[in-house]
């Protein structure tokens, strides 16, 4: 069924007037009246609607039935990841939402390629959303993740959250799987460092303040890749309790 994000408030037994992006949508999917979608607000659960009417200005909907269904997992993920180039950011989120991931960090290291300057960072700030937005009705989910600003990296080590933090690093002489399956499932922060890794001060700096380093074995991948492995390994290690 189709399912499409609805920035407005849902209630049972009311008709509503789809806001301009899922009228879109359903003109787009070629929706006829009396056809079922899924409806969510990013406020937790999904309302079943019947298409009433789509016409040139907008679709009209019955707002049938709420289902409190959750997707998320047990635990939260935060994904710390260093700026890479280009788009690759934009599939570091996607891939994140659809893993899980409840919160992520961008965050700006020394060897990071790329340096937004406060428009850009605004202008991908609205883009990243986006992304969340349509990874979410993609995915299944019913909340959407967090999306900090770009904050430097040092400046991220000094005021994180105090959680288990686990810092990919091919220096690392345990694995994140050694750690996961010797740990119980609970909130979790990963740190995935930029195209060419932490420097050694980034790494020791992040140590220094708590984070645990982990390998992920001898091969050395991508950074859009591995922060993905890295939370599929944990979800993988700790699906006893996953949804």
């Amino acid at each position: 069924m189709t399912r499409l994000y609805c920035n407005a408030p849902l209630a049972i037994n009311t008709q509503l007037e789809l806001p301009a992006s899922a009228a879109r949508h359903t003109m787009v999917l070629r929706l006829r009246p009396g056809d079922d979608i899924t409806l969510f607000n990013g406020e937790g659960g999904e309302y079943s609607a019947k298409i009433v009417d789509i016409h040139k200005h907008g679709t009209t909907v019955d707002i049938i039935s709420f289902q409190p269904r959750e997707n998320e997992l047990p635990y939260r993920v935060t994904l710390v990841q260093s700026m890479p180039e280009a788009s690759k950011m934009d599939l570091v989120i996607e891939k994140a939402i659809e893993l899980g991931v409840a919160r992520i960090c961008p965050v700006e290291s020394e060897r990071s390629v790329v340096r937004l300057t406060e428009e850009r960072a605004e202008k991908r700030a609205i883009r990243w959303k986006s992304i969340i937005i349509a990874s979410s009705e993609q995915s299944g989910r019913n909340r959407f993740a967090e999306l900090d600003d770009i904050t430097p990296f040092k400046k991220w080590v000094e005021s994180h959250e105090s959680q288990p933090t686990l810092m990919l690093s091919p220096h690392a002489k345990d694995s994140l799987a050694d750690w996961a399956f010797h740990n119980q499932p609970q909130d979790v922060t990963l740190i995935i460092g930029p195209e060419g890794g932490f420097s050694r001060e980034e790494e020791g700096l992040a140590v220094r303040y708590g984070a645990i380093t982990v390998s992920l074995g001898t091969r050395i991948l991508r950074t859009e890749t591995a922060g993905m492995a890295a939370v599929s390994a944990l979800t993988a290690i700790w699906n006893r309790t996953d949804p």
